[in-house]
């Protein structure tokens, strides 16, 4: 989950929204986790086969806030998905986050920082070059990567960020002190609650959390994002309040889609069963 500015009746309706979808932490399996040291950061990750004819062509996938690689992709079907299609599936908790090393100084959460571990996993693996994936704070993470090392990103494939990613800062800082309460039943605002009880249902470390709210709230200027060279592909829920504009993002990066999850907010988008149908058609063409 990200989040730029929110109004209160939309934060309501997405507090809602919330309750009623929360993901369930570790409801599916795809096998063992493996480590490996990103800088002296534990980052733990899958390496999953291709199940269905295709090349094998490597996909790098990075989740949201407070989720894991196994609520944000295995639970919604997206390594089913794409294994099936004939991709090698690569993903992993952010630090902070599901397995990985749980870190408590804001600086190390940086945009910047999360990016090279994405980009360490990929040299660990031995993989030159792979499609990137990433949703809400993964796309942020993927974009970042995106401008630092452009010959390592096929393609990018942002879900769940639009236009906020230029005007937005990502999680409003009262997120940090949801994270810090006594308790859920101490909040009142309904934003503050909604990441609250979704962090709580991940089994997330609250602390490591607000950390990473107050360090990852890294924008892009237009200028920057129009220096994007991927392939790139923009999918944003008609109903997010959460992500800002897809076509607006999509327009100032040269050559991008936009491709609109119909009636889907910020949570349900995800697991959308056109948006997967969009991205492995978007796979199919991109060069």
């Amino acid at each position: 989950m990200d989040s730029s500015r929110l109004s209160a009746p939309a934060a309501a309706t997405q507090s809602r929204a919330a309750m009623a979808e929360l993901p369930r932490h570790n409801s599916l399996a795809a096998g063992p986790m493996q480590t490996f040291d990103s800088d002296g950061v534990t980052i733990a990750y899958l390496d999953l086969a291709p199940t269905g004819a295709g090349g094998g062509d490597p996909i790098l996938l990075i989740h949201g806030f407070a989720s894991s690689h196994a609520v944000n992709w295995v639970n919604t079907q997206w390594t089913k998905t794409l294994t099936h299609a004939g991709r090698r599936v690569v993903l992993f908790d952010n630090r902070g986050h599901g397995r990985s090393q749980k870190l408590y100084d804001p600086q190390a959460y940086r945009s910047t920082v999360m990016a090279e571990d994405a980009r360490r996993l990929l040299d660990h693996l031995g993989i030159e070059r792979a499609d990137i994936m990433g949703y809400s704070m993964g796309a942020r993470i993927s974009a970042h990567l995106a401008l630092a090392h452009p010959g390592r990103v096929r393609s990018l494939l942002l879900g769940g960020l639009g236009i906020h990613l230029v005007e937005g800062v990502g999680l409003p800082l009262g997120i940090a002190d949801a994270m810090e309460a006594p308790s859920l039943a101490d909040l009142t605002d309904p934003m503050q609650r909604m990441f609250r009880a979704f962090a709580e249902s991940t089994g997330s470390d609250l602390r490591a959390l607000a950390a990473c709210i107050r360090g990852s709230r890294q924008t892009l200027t237009a200028e920057e994002v129009g220096r994007i060279a991927a392939p790139t592909l923009v999918s944003v829920g008609t109903r997010d309040d959460v992500a800002g504009s897809g076509p607006e993002l999509a327009a100032l990066i040269p050559g991008a889609e936009s491709f609109a999850i119909e009636g889907r907010d910020h949570n349900l988008a995800v697991g959308d069963r056109t948006h997967k149908q969009a991205v492995v058609a978007f796979l199919e063409h991109r060069p």
